[in-house]
């Protein structure tokens, strides 16, 4: 009885042996590259109705590592009057900027990559990351007359029933004061027949300045002999 119980104990013992086989571990892609973007405008103060570029640039952490070459970047802007960041553009490759640009008022700008995975352990990862915020100020822009005593034109944009303070000098660059406020109309225009002074004489045009927009200004030469 004790030989026939060894004989069995033998047989499962083979059959335990005889199931057992080696298994690779699959392949792994490598940990993801750590990125940093950095966005760079061409401008940070222009007039209204300029437009900005703005230089992208995403790059890996390390010495060793290659720049990402896939993946998207997306631009976001949060305008003065606004406190929600809104995507307006994509760009299909972190290599290419953002170009023609145009801010409608007081901006604030980012730019986020968005990261690529690696395809296989042979391939490079790479992070999400996002750039520093950076603010591009706008001017209201006014037009005026190329010469004369009559001094009309227009403020833009959103700029009626508004005040320009008006400022006179005998020196170009100091010592102004005030001559008169007006106010442009509902369309933002205006008007102002300067007085006919002997001599030569500086005046100067401002706006207002708001939370969404710098103000706009302008100087004027006067000459009677």
């Amino acid at each position: 009885m004790s030989s026939h119980r060894g004989t069995a104990r033998l047989l499962v013992t083979g059959a335990l042996v005889g199931t057992m086989t080696a298994v690779a571990a699959p392949a792994t892609a490598a940990d993801p590259e750590s990125t940093t973007t950095v966005a760079v405008p061409s401008e940070t103060v222009i007039d209204f109705g300029d437009v900005i570029d703005i230089d992208v640039d995403v790059d890996v952490d390390s010495e060793s590592g290659s720049a990402p070459t896939d993946g998207t970047t997306t631009l976001l802007a949060k305008r003065a009057t606004s406190d929600e960041w809104r995507e307006i553009a994509t760009n299909s490759s972190p290599l290419l900027d953002f170009t023609g640009v145009r801010p409608r008022m007081n901006t604030s700008y980012k730019v986020a990559y968005d990261g690529d995975k690696a395809g296989s352990s042979q391939d490079d990862g790479y992070t999400s990351s996002e750039s520093d915020e950076f603010t591009v100020q706008v001017a209201r822009s006014i037009t005026r007359p190329s010469g004369g005593f009559a001094i009309t034109g227009k403020v833009r944009p959103r700029y009626v029933q508004k005040k320009i303070v008006v400022k006179v000098s005998r020196k170009q660059y100091s010592g102004y004061t005030r001559y008169r406020v007006i106010r442009t109309d509902d369309r933002g225009r205006y008007r102002l027949d300067l007085p006919r002074r002997k001599g030569t004489w500086f005046w100067s045009f401002q706006t207002k300045g708001d939370a969404a927009y710098l103000p706009a200004s302008f100087r004027w030469r006067t000459w009677v002999s």
